[in-house]
């Protein structure tokens, strides 16, 4: 049977954690070297992230986001405002409040608590994330034809609906791709997920609402943001039963008998 993406994703990771924690002590001090190190990937999608927000800043993006608007604008039409405000409202905070809490009871109930711990984690953190960064940049949304949408925030960069899509729908796909043993299923999942996410991003430069830069910094801190969540629920999962005081429980359970 073919390996999950996720298991092949954290793999060379639990091999170094195999070969560094002999030789480390402390569990403190070993978890915080794999957060550490976790960190430092997710730092490598920053650094892309701040080199857009340089462009974008500097106006290096204007002329491509100009011309794409206006080539979407170009080729509107009824239908396709219609099936956009649908598509869109995925990535709406009543949509992703929605089913953030279905799939955090259906994990929770099934005994997947650690997978609840890292939606909610991803998705307010998220959150509260691109609130930050919107303040930051303070970039003013297009105003190269009227917007097909009444609801749209102040600042523009990053795009909220293209981040959130990200870290909603990319965190589930991870979550089903790991409960999921069908090779095929997963690879649907994540396809669907993927689709899921870059409609909506579309939607938001159809709608005008956005300019390209804006969906795709979005898709970047949103994807950075998942990933690191996930990582850092992994390791909590991983050290959970080597925390201090547990491993020798686990081993007096062992003398006993108890464990096998």
């Amino acid at each position: 049977m073919r390996r999950s993406f996720l298991a092949q994703l954290y793999e060379p990771l639990f091999r170094l954690l195999r070969w560094v924690a002999p030789r480390m002590k402390g569990f403190y001090t070993i978890l915080g070297a794999y957060l550490s190190i976790g960190l430092v990937i997710a730092m490598l999608g920053v650094w892309f992230f701040a080199k857009l927000a340089d462009s974008v800043m500097e106006g290096s993006t204007t002329r491509l986001d100009d011309a794409v608007l206006l080539w979407m604008n170009a080729h509107a039409t009824p239908k396709l405002t219609v099936a956009a405000l649908e598509v869109t409202a995925l990535g709406s905070a009543t949509v992703v409040w929605l089913v953030l809490l279905l799939a955090s009871a259906f994990l929770w109930t099934s005994r997947h608590r650690y997978s609840v711990l890292l939606l909610w984690v991803a998705i307010v953190g998220g959150g509260v994330l691109n609130l930050v960064l919107k303040d930051a940049f303070q970039r003013p949304r297009p105003a190269l034809f009227e917007w097909r949408t009444p609801y749209a925030g102040h600042s523009s960069f990053p795009s909220g609906h293209a981040m959130t899509a990200m870290v909603l729908y990319w965190t589930l796909a991870l979550l089903i791709g790991r409960l999921e043993t069908g090779a095929l299923l997963r690879w649907v999942t994540w396809v669907a997920a993927g689709v899921v996410i870059v409609l909506v991003g579309l939607s938001r430069i159809y709608l005008g609402v956005h300019y390209p830069s804006d969906v795709l910094a979005g898709f970047v801190i949103g994807f950075v943001w998942a990933m690191f969540c996930a990582a850092g629920i992994e390791l909590v999962r991983y050290f959970r039963h080597r925390r201090p005081g547990v491993e020798r429980q686990e081993r007096g359970r062992r003398g006993d008998g108890v464990v096998g």
